[in-house]
């Protein structure tokens, strides 16, 4: 029996000259920009890239010239393909490789293991991703039995591995350095009308925080405090907060540490906006200490944790 786990993700600029591709792509997914009329989406997301991209674009040159996006998870799938007993691969939303593409090399499999990297359920990530990866199974005619990994913020193991990088980026600091931190859980933000209309998201969010902060009291890492911050917000409607922008002012002890609660694997917002952007708004406000936890990434632990939750 032929057996293949696909990861999907949003994806990333593997280069300069896919900024566009990236911005262009993501603005037309139906689930991000939430026209119906294909036609009029098309447009919006084409005046949308134009006047994004060329800030995008720097932004993008202070990171190296890519997104870390698909090295990482290159990188992740060449190390399960040694730990699991089947084929291991990745298809991207917004920039190659893309499902049509990937799916290509599998189509006389009998079993496709669908895994989308996001650790809470949302219509933009969950979903957009699964359609995306099932239109290209049906498009071309793959006949496998089809299975979905559901969404993992309430996994023991997956949880430890966040525990564990909270640690191992506090190992420097004393007791009373730790108990005068203000770590903060920061999420993408998403415009409140897709919440209002059911999406899971927010709700996710807030019980994972809640999660962690149970097992950070139960590791006696005791934080000055805990608290949930958004990010990455976009245009002049209201989106969920508060903004971590807003939040980074406000802290008397000027001492945070910052861990992405909505990414597995490490992007632009993790790399520029959170490491690089957020870190001038510290310094700006006179922080003592501004820390930004990595994501799992390609670690041996989140190796271990796919490899776990994938058997099927």
């Amino acid at each position: 029996m032929k057996k293949a786990l696909i990861l999907l993700n949003m994806g990333g600029p593997n280069n300069l000259d896919e900024v566009s591709v990236f911005l262009k792509n993501m603005f037309n997914d139906p689930y991000i920009l939430t026209i119906k009329n294909s036609f009029f989406r098309s447009i919006l997301a084409n005046l949308i890239t134009k006047f994004r991209v060329k800030a995008a674009t720097q932004n993008y040159k202070a990171i190296g010239g890519k997104s870390p996006i698909v090295d990482i998870t290159d990188s992740l799938v060449k190390k399960l393909r040694k730990e699991v007993g089947f084929d291991v691969d990745y298809a991207m939303n917004y920039t190659p490789p893309f499902s049509k593409d990937v799916f290509k090399k599998y189509e006389s499999y009998d079993e496709i293991v669908l895994f989308p990297l996001y650790p809470h359920h949302s219509t933009t990530t969950v979903i957009s991703s699964l359609d995306d990866a099932k239109k290209a199974i049906k498009e071309l005619g793959i006949s496998a039995k089809i299975y979905e990994i559901p969404t993992f913020f309430e996994n023991k193991i997956y949880n430890n591995i966040i525990i564990n990088s909270i640690k191992n980026s506090i190992s420097g600091l004393n007791n009373d350095e730790i108990s005068n931190t203000t770590l903060i859980f920061s999420a993408h933000s998403l415009p409140q009308k897709i919440i209002n209309r059911g999406d899971m998201y927010e709700n996710d969010i807030e019980n994972h925080v809640d999660i962690l902060s149970d097992l950070l009291e139960k590791e006696n890492l005791n934080f000055k405090e805990i608290k949930l911050a958004y990010q990455s917000r976009l245009g002049p409607v209201q989106w969920l907060g508060p903004n971590l922008s807003e939040v980074l002012p406000t802290l008397e002890n000027k001492r945070a540490l910052i861990y992405p609660i909505s990414f597995c694997v490490d992007n632009s917002e993790t790399d520029f906006e959170l490491s690089i952007e957020y870190n001038h708004i510290a310094k700006k406000n006179n922080f003592e200490f501004y820390g930004v936890v990595k994501c799992p990434n390609d670690s041996d632990e989140f190796v271990e944790f796919i490899k776990e939750i994938s058997k099927i």
